[in-house]
């Protein structure tokens, strides 16, 4: 069924990268296992605080204007992971007095934190597997959608494009973010680099979310 799923919409796309990108991302999704999306909240706070120590406030905020377009989370999330950190050994924190603002607890790294964020970051191999798997429920209801109305397709096509496009506007602001957090290594261009790549998958993500929501409502014989 998957073969002659692939071979039906593969005769609209062409051999193109962006295609076959699309293309295999459909195919994780029918073969995927659950469970295997596996990144951590936690490494993603230890590598904020491998640069300098923050309050959690700081740490709120640097994370939710950089690995928020590839890691969500809340605030909420954010404190629970800090303090299951400490309790672990990974971090330790100091309640700062402030005479004219609220107290705040600043965070920083241990040596056990830093071995855990070092060991995670040079063993991709379960990250990587993960990346390739798709679990959408979108794509879900996409594949499904032949046994609703038209005209309802055609709305939420339209509204999953119109989405991709706000998102990708807002992922406009990376670049701001991006010289802002550079004093946060001294302006290292070679750290900031590896900022930018992974704001580019993004932007190569959200062209090809549009892309394809524009082709299939080409397919459907609408106009954009």
């Amino acid at each position: 069924m998957i073969v002659r799923f692939v071979n039906s919409i593969s005769k609209n796309f062409t051999n193109r990268p962006i295609d076959i990108i699309l293309t295999y991302h459909i195919i994780y999704l029918l073969n995927m296992k659950q469970g295997e999306y596996d990144m951590s909240l936690k490494h993603g706070l230890l590598g904020l605080l491998n640069y300098g120590s923050m309050s959690g406030y700081e740490l709120d905020r640097a994370f939710k204007e950089s690995l928020s377009f590839f890691w969500q989370a809340q605030t909420s999330q954010i404190y629970r992971e800090l303090n299951a950190m400490e309790r672990n050994g990974w971090l330790e924190s100091e309640r700062v007095i402030q005479d004219e603002k609220p107290n705040k607890r600043v965070y920083s790294l241990t040596l056990a934190g830093k071995e855990e964020f070092d060991r995670w970051l040079t063993n991709p191999e379960a990250d990587i597997k993960a990346a390739m798997a798709v679990r959408s429920a979108f794509l879900m209801r996409v594949f499904f959608a032949g046994e609703v109305d038209d005209a309802q397709v055609h709305i939420m096509f339209r509204d999953f494009r119109k989405t991709s496009l706000e998102a990708a506007v807002q992922l406009q602001t990376v670049s701001k973010s991006i010289a802002e957090y550079a004093e946060l290594v001294n302006n290292d261009e070679r750290r900031t680099k590896y900022w930018k790549i992974a704001a580019l998958f993004g932007e190569i993500y959200y062209r090809a979310e549009i892309e394809w929501a524009e082709k299939a409502i080409s397919i459907l014989g609408e106009t954009v």
